[in-house]
């Protein structure tokens, strides 16, 4: 049963839709993610093949998922066949929605482990519970988290908890008015944290590390690996921003704003890795030390230095700020679908959706204990779901979007509603037909190969 068309939800502002889509855009991958794909993929190197993907790739596809949400206001499956049909196409096209919620809903099972991760060490920072550790001992406290499939899952419920509630309170009284309270307390976060590595040491040699050119270490797997986070970073291809854009009045302006979005969460990002490096250098740890990177490496630093409680105790409330942010972006699309679908209500939906993630969630954190052993083409539950959805979901179906907006729909209608120039008109047709489309089927085609 699908609601009345004027009865589908606005963001009540300009600022509370970029607050909302920069929140989505702004999680982990920024905060935990983008420091230690840095230092995996050679600095600087990948810096610049990530800003180069975004630009390129990202951007586009952004623009598009927005313009067909606009254009369908429903949920991403009836807005592809509804748009697909005015634009005289077989409404199958809906399948690409229907892909993107598939890959928020799963992406959120494992995403909401992760998050408990970053609430269970804000107590254990703020209690001090790493000052005077070692290595050894940091690692092995993350060790017995992981090993532990009761902790896991308290701070994965709790996690899932406070994502359900944001949601099913609703788009402008729940999605808006939290992303225009945490997104100010993020960036504010942020902003001590690399005020207090001004002061105290190791910030110019993160700063050489993240901006000093060094293309000698620009190599393919770099340049795979950037457009794929550009990806996941985005929260392209995942149904989110093709539901936030059903949100949006046609007064918006969508290239003004997703560049907006686009500066804004690689400044974050940035800021992040200057947030993080300083502390990595000046306390001589590894910055290629891999996912371990924010829960194993950053502790040993926050439990020896200065005020290391109260910098270590902000920087996991950063991140869990941005955590919570893109959770209620992931599930959004798969309440709004079943709002719009079936008799069910916004609260309804809400704890019915949450509910099947949170079990499949504990089947996830499951494959770090109880059920190590069992795997799915050689991997645990936690890194399938992985895998899946950004190797598969993810790329497959911001490809398809793109082709959906520059080969099946009317281009002329797109030019206007864009406000485009003739001049800038052809450079967009040549990005969002060729360069963004192909980019993404070579990464694809990469990925399976290897």
């Amino acid at each position: 049963m699908a609601i009345n068309k004027q009865e589908h939800a606005q963001w009540s502002s300009s600022l509370g839709f970029v607050l909302a889509a920069v929140g989505s855009a702004v999680g982990l991958g920024n905060i935990w993610k983008f420091p230690y794909m840095v230092g995996e993929s050679g600095g600087s190197a990948f810096v610049i093949a990530y800003l180069f993907c975004i630009a390129l790739v990202g951007f586009p596809i952004l623009v598009a998922e927005w313009l067909i949400g606009r254009r369908g206001q429903k949920n991403p499956v009836n807005t592809f066949a509804d748009v697909a049909a005015s634009e005289g196409k077989s409404r199958s096209w809906g399948i690409i929605g229907a892909s993107g919620i598939l890959g928020g809903f799963l992406i959120l099972s494992f995403y909401s482990v992760i998050g408990g991760w970053a609430l269970n060490y804000i107590t254990k920072v703020a209690s001090g519970g790493f000052v005077g550790q070692d290595s050894d001992a940091i690692g092995a406290t993350f060790d017995a988290m992981l090993a532990s499939a009761g902790t896991l899952t308290i701070w994965h419920t709790v996690f899932m908890i406070l994502t359900a509630v944001i949601v099913g309170i609703g788009v402008t009284s729940g999605i808006e008015k939290t992303a225009k309270i945490l997104m100010p307390l993020l960036g504010l976060i942020l902003f001590v944290i690399v005020g207090y590595n001004v002061m105290n040491g190791g910030f110019g040699e993160a700063v050489a590390y993240l901006f000093a050119p060094d293309l000698s270490k620009l190599t393919a797997d770099v340049m795979l690996a950037a457009l794929g986070h550009a990806f996941f970073t985005l929260s392209i291809g995942m149904g989110i921003m093709v539901a936030y854009g059903s949100y949006l009045g046609r007064e918006v302006n969508l290239l003004k704003t997703a560049r907006t979005v686009v500066i804004l969460d690689t400044v974050i990002a940035l800021a992040a890795g200057l947030a993080i490096f300083p502390i990595i250098f000046s306390n001589g740890l590894d910055p290629a030390s891999g996912p371990g990177l924010i829960f194993v490496s950053l502790p040993i630093a926050f439990g020896s230095m200065g005020a290391g409680t109260i910098i270590g105790t902000l920087f996991f409330l950063l991140i869990t700020f941005a955590a919570i942010t893109s959770s209620i972006s992931l599930l959004e699309p798969t309440v709004e679908f079943l709002e719009e679908r079936t008799p069910m209500s916004r609260t309804v939906s809400t704890i019915a959706a949450s509910t099947v993630i949170w079990l499949l969630g504990i089947a996830a954190l499951l494959s770090f204990n109880l059920w190590s052993d069992f795997t799915i083409m050689g991997n645990g539950i936690f890194d399938a779901l992985d895998k899946l959805t950004s190797k598969f979901i993810l790329p497959l179906t911001g490809l398809a979007a793109i082709i959906f907006l520059a080969w099946r729909m009317d281009q002329r209608s797109i030019q206007q509603e864009l406000g485009l120039s003739e001049g800038a008109w052809k450079l967009w047709q040549i990005i969002a037909k060729f360069v963004a489309p192909i980019a993404v089927i070579v990464v694809f085609i990469t990925t399976l190969m290897g």
